[in-house]
């Protein structure tokens, strides 16, 4: 059965689009299959796995604008198991035209239905713009739950109130009465400081269980990938980064399985802590290198 998971928050530079990217990656990896769809004008998540976003050839905008098919728009990556839907730039003037529409925040939903349907994936993934205007309102509508990466910084906590606010109103006004909060996944952590600590210490007391194990911390080759048009799971998968991004895979998969059987899954927030020290020192290490 194909699950569609928005990967969404209101703020910019949170890590979205790399999560989406090597999340999707490391479970293509895994044989699992997968498809990436890039709701973002700004078509990272395009560029970031190699694909040109001035192509010209079609893109996800088409799809909205019910001017294609999804199978028309697929396109295959260099990673085997990974498709993507690209954005292209024109997906910026989207949203005036979808809101002349009938029908208009259910657009996205009528148009992938037919390949969730089809099941030729397993999970659906959607990147989604740093805004909660009707492209986010498309993607959340279209999906069964949504995963957010959050920074680990103040700010950072006012879009995690705003974007699980939005889900409750679009559940209370049954725009998507079946959308639930995929996890949470900490990203740009570095535990030795004590702000990185408290916005962790506040997730996990009020989000608990939905507060993804591991974390991802910042890494130099995080920042590099996008750049070779790669996910740093095959740019370099000996760094932090990779292995950060391979265990919340593990997590991810390991969640789904759970919530297949009807059960919940457990975490211990000590070994947490313990794992992303090491992600720590792997980073200073790998900074060190760049330096030399």
């Amino acid at each position: 059965m194909t699950r569609i998971i928005a990967i969404a928050n209101q703020k910019g530079g949170v890590g979205k689009t790399t999560t989406a990217v090597n999340l999707s990656a490391a479970l293509a990896m895994r044989e699992h299959k997968v498809l990436l769809v890039d709701m973002d004008p700004q078509a990272n998540a395009t560029s970031g796995l190699g694909l040109d976003k001035f192509a010209g050839e079609g893109s996800v905008y088409d799809l909205i604008m019910d001017e294609s098919t999804p199978e028309e728009l697929i396109r295959e990556t260099n990673i085997e198991n990974l498709s993507l839907i690209p954005a292209e730039p024109d997906l910026a003037g989207a949203e005036i035209e979808i809101a002349r529409g009938e029908n208009h925040v259910h657009r996205l939903q009528q148009a992938l239905q037919p390949l969730k349907s089809s099941g030729k994936f397993e999970y659906i993934f959607i990147d989604s713009p740093p805004s909660l205007g009707i492209l986010t309102t498309n993607i959340l509508c279209a999906s069964d739950s949504v995963l957010i990466p959050l920074q680990t910084e103040y700010y950072a906590l006012e879009g995690l109130s705003m974007i699980t606010d939005l889900i409750n109103r679009l559940i209370e006004s049954e725009l998507n009465t079946e959308l639930e909060l995929e996890g949470i996944i900490m990203t740009m952590y570095d535990k030795r400081t004590n702000l990185a600590n408290e916005v962790v210490a506040e997730v996990w007391n009020h989000f608990g269980e939905y507060t993804y194990e591991y974390a991802i911390p910042r890494s130099v080759r995080i920042s590099e990938a996008p750049g070779y048009g790669e996910p740093v799971i095959t740019f370099d998968k000996r760094s932090t980064g990779a292995y950060a991004y391979e265990k919340v895979a593990n997590e991810f998969v390991k969640r789904n399985e759970a919530r297949r059987r009807g059960e919940d899954v457990a975490y211990d927030k000590i070994e947490m802590a313990e794992e992303n020290q090491r992600h720590d020192d792997a980073d200073s290490a790998e900074m060190g290198a760049l330096e030399d």
